[in-house]
């Protein structure tokens, strides 16, 4: 474990004010292989620690900005890395959460999810694609929720029978899970190469599938998606 004694925000080149992280891995390779990714992007990892026990401590005392964490973690491999975003949310609703999983675990995701912004679930397959990884951590750390596409996914395939999903474009499907991952329209729009306005007729489309009203709010929308599947 390695910590960072300086509690000030530094800056970047042109002024901006550079994201604090704190990465919480059992798996050394990939801690440090985050760790420099994470410098080399141009954020500040402020500590790092392989043990559970060490995770609220840290954020007490640095308190970061970012909190990456594994949901399994020693000593028992179950879900302490969970238990530590639970009271990292409670005590310190302010600061990002990404919780980082090998499996896709619905009921997981769903629970972090609904405990307000700056929250996120990802699969540690997707970590691969450097620049979307850094895009995730900018929209948590700007108060977005993400939600990996995979469980989108899981969720629309177990909800195909009998359900307004089923009558949903493939295109739709994407924009489903664009929008799940915390995208703004227009953000959608350079994902998928389209016009905003495309996109904008999309959702107008899937809220209307969903029942769901339409709202502007990146959070609320994916939350909206999230809770429409989650409870068919």
């Amino acid at each position: 474990m390695t910590t960072e004694p300086s509690h000030q925000h530094p800056e970047s080149n042109d002024g901006a004010t550079v994201a604090r992280v704190l990465l919480a891995e059992d798996d050394v390779l990939l801690r440090e292989g985050l760790a420099g990714l994470l410098e080399r992007s141009g954020l500040e990892v402020v500590a790092q620690t392989g043990d559970s026990a060490w995770i609220l401590p840290l954020v007490r005392e640095l308190k970061p900005d970012l909190v990456v964490l594994d949901i399994r973690m020693p000593p028992t491999n179950a879900i302490e890395g969970l238990d530590a975003a639970r009271e990292i949310r409670k005590e310190f609703p302010a600061t990002g959460i990404l919780v980082l999983s090998a499996h896709a675990e619905v009921e997981h995701a769903m629970e972090l999810l609904a405990t307000g912004q700056r929250i996120g679930y990802l699969l540690k397959s997707r970590v691969t694609d450097v620049d979307e990884f850094i895009d995730t951590l900018a929209r948590i750390v700007k108060g977005g929720s993400v939600m990996d596409p995979a469980l989108v996914q899981e969720l629309v395939s177990a909800r195909r029978c009998n359900d307004p999903l089923a009558g949903m474009s493939q295109r739709e499907g994407e924009v489903l899970a664009l929008m799940a991952e915390g995208r703004s329209n227009a953000g959608i729009a350079r994902r998928l190469w389209v016009t905003e306005g495309t996109v904008e007729k999309h959702v107008r489309h899937i809220l209307a599938k969903l029942s769901l009203p339409e709202t502007a709010d990146d959070h609320r929308r994916v939350l909206a998606v999230v809770a429409f599947l989650e409870a068919r």
